[in-house]
């Protein structure tokens, strides 16, 4: 299946240009009638047919198989905002089969019986394919040689622990004045008890002022340094207000509403995680390795003059 993916994309173009030509009647006849008269296909090689054929093209067969592993391709680049696009039911298979496998099968011995398969530029883009599909299936089985042990995965957790924690955000408001005397006056009121979203839409310069100088929840590395010194301060609590400090935007007064996040996940939440992250930092290194073997042992030449 994973060397379908490439071929379900140009499926999904031929069948979205082709399906909708609902005049092509032909595809509704038995397929052993689909050539049309005086025209004679290409004979197909003869090929191994493994479990049921579901169709014939010209004597060459389509089986459950080629047509469940193309479905399962098709089904696997639909957008997860479009899951009703998803082919799931008998009837949406056989529509399938019909207006698409066979359509390419019929257009593929018409590019055969012209000769297009033996065109320089096609070969080129054959071989290409080739080598490409190589080069995943080696991937492939040198990744299905990766393991990660239970000690590996606990010594990575110990290692990040604070790193893998849920970020904590915080909502805070703020009151921005252009003078360190007007901040001064401000927390004089704050202290005194004034509401601070009114002080907010009434004294301060930013955009926030129109929301009572609420900001929303924030996290950190969002923000300037010197503002998220004081807004996540392990000393600024909930309710409380802090002292002035200058910002980049003037003089500046927060108040921390609210916390949520920063919570510790357990081994066992990450354990999955973990373990794919792993996974694949190994394939990456096994590759690199491999490539590193090959690249000492073969003759290289590079002419870079050549490159324009």
């Amino acid at each position: 299946m994973r060397y379908r993916i490439a071929l379900a994309v140009s499926s999904c173009f031929l069948f979205a240009t082709l399906s909708g030509c609902d005049n092509l009647n032909f595809l509704k006849a038995k397929v052993g009638n689909t050539a049309k008269a005086g025209v004679s296909a290409p004979a197909s090689p003869a090929a191994v047919v493994r479990g049921p054929v579901v169709a014939r093209v010209n004597n060459m067969p389509i089986t459950l198989e080629d047509l469940n592993q193309d479905v399962e391709a098709y089904n696997s680049i639909v957008s997860t905002e479009k899951p009703e696009a998803k082919i799931s039911t008998r009837d949406q298979k056989i529509n399938y089969l019909r207006n698409e496998m066979i359509r390419r099968a019929l257009l593929s011995q018409e590019a055969m019986a012209r000769g297009l398969d033996r065109k320089e530029e096609v070969l080129r883009v054959l071989e290409k394919t080739k080598q490409d599909l190589l080069i995943m299936e080696l991937v492939r089985q040198e990744a299905d040689k990766i393991e990660v042990s239970s000690k590996e995965i606990e010594e990575y957790y110990n290692t990040y622990k604070e790193q893998l924690k849920e970020p904590e955000e915080r909502q805070v408001c703020e009151i921005v004045v252009s003078s360190e005397q007007e901040a001064k006056g401000i927390l004089i009121r704050l202290l005194q008890g004034e509401d601070f979203a009114t002080l907010a839409k009434e004294m301060s310069k930013t955009p926030s002022a129109k929301e009572g100088g609420d900001l929303g929840f924030i996290q950190k590395g969002k923000q300037p340094p010197s503002f998220e010194a004081v807004a996540f301060s392990d000393t600024l609590e909930v309710g409380k207000i802090s002292n002035i400090f200058k910002g980049p935007d003037g003089y500046s007064i927060l108040k921390l509403e609210a916390k949520r996040g920063g919570k510790q996940k357990s081994l066992s939440e990450l354990w999955d995680d973990i373990k794919r992250g792993l996974v694949f930092l190994k394939q990456q290194q096994r590759i690199e390795e491999l490539i590193g073997k090959l690249s000492r042992d073969a003759k290289l030449e590079v002419y870079e003059g050549e490159v324009k």
